[in-house]
Parts: structure tokens; C-alpha cells; sequence
């Protein structure tokens, strides 16, 4: 509230130039008005509007001009928030997946299938290698023999899991949920990344 009150003491303190139209008290702001409404809808309830990425740009050169800050502000965590949603869109869907593994040889390395339910699946012998694989439901699949090498696996479930035989050098697997996997001969050695595994069956 205290930034909207100054914004508004700004504009006739002398450092803008105010025009004003003394017969009918109009005041005449020399900018472009297409977003003024956005401007004048936030100084009432506090929203950012939803908008396209290049009319928030436009804005936020307004809110500066109006020493907004916290408009400013809240624009540009929109717009991050908007970045790092679009970064964890899964390059592929389950059906995708489904198509793939019919394949004689299945290789995954260096996607982004981040959030994708691949529960109950024959992944056997896949190659997850250098994947983003950050909260992947892999529950009852069977991953023997798969290759999770420098994959990103964070927050991803393999509650009973078939994890025989797999590849996890370098794996970062903070936060996920290995409990009732089986990881007999799997490969744990190497730099696996803040890990906090809870498993049943070694």
C-alpha cells in the first residue's frame, strides 16, 4: 500500500511532467495507455494480470516508469515461474514410452520426461542415461538392467520397483522413494547425489 501511495505522490511531486487540462481537471500522462488498465486494475486489488510473455515485458516497462516495484517484481516471478514449468514439460508421453519399449533397443539418454507415470511398465535394459527424470512414477516397473547413469531423478518413486542389475553412478536421487525396490546387484558406487533412499529389499 505504502508503494502505491508513493507511485501516485511521484506523478505530481515535480519529477514527472503533468499536463492538466485546468478547464475540465484532466490530467494528461504521456505514455502509451494500452496497459494503464493492468496499471490501474493492480492498484486496486493487488492481481497480476494474466498475459502473453511480450505483453508482460511492455508492462513491466510501465511499472517501471511508475516506480512499481512490487508490480515489478510480481511480473518477474511470473515469469519465471511460466520458465520453469515449460522446462519440466515432458519431451514424451506415457503412450510414447509404450511405443518405444516395443523396440528391440530403447534409449532415453538425455530427455526431459519429467513427471511422467511410467508405473507397472517392462522398462527392462532401458537407457535412462543424463535423462531429467525428476518426479517420474516408476512404481512396480521393471527396471532390471536399466541405465540411470548422471540421470537426474529427483523426487521420482520406484515403491516396488524390479531394480536388479541397474546403473545409478552419478545418479541424483534426492528424495526419492525407493521402499520395496528390489536392488539386488543393482550399481550403487560412484557419486550419487544427495540420495535418502528407503527401500525394503536389497
Amino acid at each position: 500500500m505504502r508503494e502505491r501511495d508513493s507511485m501516485l505522490a511521484a506523478m505530481f511531486s515535480g519529477r514527472h511532467t503533468v499536463c492538466e487540462e485546468s478547464a475540465k481537471g484532466y490530467v494528461f500522462v504521456d505514455r502509451d495507455g494500452k496497459h494503464f488498465r493492468h496499471i490501474l486494475n493492480w492498484l486496486r486489488d493487488g492481481v497480476i494480470p494474466s498475459l502473453e510473455d511480450s505483453e508482460y515485458a511492455e508492462l513491466l516497462r510501465e511499472a517501471e516508469y511508475y516506480q512499481l516495484l512490487v508490480l515489478a517484481d510480481g511480473i518477474n516471478a511470473t515469469l519465471n515461474k511460466r520458465k520453469e514449468d515449460e522446462e519440466l514439460v515432458s519431451e514424451l508421453t506415457r503412450i510414447d514410452i509404450i511405443k518405444c519399449i516395443q523396440s528391440e533397443r530403447v534409449r532415453f539418454r538425455g530427455l526431459n520426461l519429467s513427471g511422467l507415470d511410467l508405473s507397472k511398465l517392462d522398462l527392462s535394459c532401458v537407457d535412462f542415461s543424463y535423462s531429467c527424470l525428476k518426479n517420474v512414477f516408476f512404481s512396480r516397473a521393471n527396471l532390471q538392467c536399466a541405465k540411470f547413469r548422471d540421470a537426474d531423478a529427483e523426487g521420482s518413486i520406484f515403491h516396488n520397483a524390479t531394480l536388479r542389475e541397474c546403473e545409478f553412478t552419478g545418479t541424483n536421487l534426492r528424495g526419492a522413494l525407493l521402499a520395496g525396490a528390489n536392488l539386488q546387484s543393482a550399481n550403487l558406487q560412484g557419486k550419487i547425489l544427495y540420495c535418502k533412499l528407503f527401500f525394503d529389499n536389497w
